[in-house]
């Protein structure tokens, strides 16, 4: 299941629970939290799993520009040859060649830059998503492991508002998922 899902079910067991008067607790079933805590952290590696494949896809992606970076530098060896035998100055075909290699090598190396480029760009909105999911988590399980004796020392049945006073319930923030 997506990690996203998971954290909105989080989320939805959150605002199904029940909310503990006078306080900004909120009491929620233990055992749905838990599987769904489980859930998330099988989840987690397949976000691993994607970050590899991007790195295995810019692996391939270098492979084949030094692929392509020798076959053209071999094509530019090989018309240096042909210079060479057509052209009636050395020179000439000497520098022709030259121009050639360098041409590829300026090649090679924007299809290199491209490709860490685009690999540079995956990981970070990767990342992104991570931190965003790591930060709902945890948030998560701050709320969960609220201990209850904190609750209870908070709660003072004996203790009842006054027509002057104003009582007021704090209301959770919200996390935006999205």
């Amino acid at each position: 299941m997506d990690i996203l899902q998971l954290v909105d079910r989080l989320e939805d067991l959150i605002d199904e629970g029940r909310h503990v008067p006078f306080s900004k607790f909120t009491m929620v079933d233990e055992e749905r939290m838990l599987a769904i805590l489980d859930q998330m952290r099988i989840s987690i590696p397949e976000e691993i799993v994607k970050a590899s494949t991007i790195l295995k896809e810019r692996n391939r992606i270098l492979e084949r520009a030094n692929e392509d970076a020798a076959r053209v530098l071999q094509e530019s060896r090989k018309k240096s040859d042909e210079l060479l035998d057509q052209e009636t100055s050395v020179q000439a075909a000497q520098s022709r060649a030259n121009e050639i290699v360098q041409r590829a090598k300026g090649d090679a190396e924007q299809i290199m830059n491209d490709a860490d480029k685009y690999v540079a760009d995956s990981l970070r909105e990767l990342e992104k998503r991570l931190n965003r999911i790591v930060a709902e988590v945890r948030n998560g399980i701050a709320e969960v492991e609220t201990p209850g004796e904190q609750i209870v020392a908070q709660y003072n049945p004996g203790a009842q508002p006054t027509a002057m006073q104003e009582v007021t319930v704090p209301q959770e923030q919200e996390v935006d998922s999205r």
